[in-house]
């Protein structure tokens, strides 16, 4: 079952990491971007741009094995 979760999260990760190198208009980045922006302000999108790549992280030792 970890394998399954460790897959969403790489994927959910990717969206991120993608999006925020495009600066997407998709509606769920978006909301993303504006609670963010809160935040963090112009560095918004470098935000979820390194959040992204630890989702990512995560994800890949959730498939290994090493956590979850």
């Amino acid at each position: 079952m970890n394998i399954i979760w460790g897959i969403l999260t790489i994927i959910i990760g990717l969206f991120m990491l993608i999006s925020s190198i495009m600066k997407s208009e998709f509606i769920i980045y978006k909301l993303l971007v504006a609670r963010a922006k809160i935040l963090w302000g112009k560095n918004t999108h470098n935000f979820l741009m390194i959040s992204g790549i630890l989702i990512i992280i995560v994800g890949i030792l959730m498939v290994i094995g090493i956590i979850g």
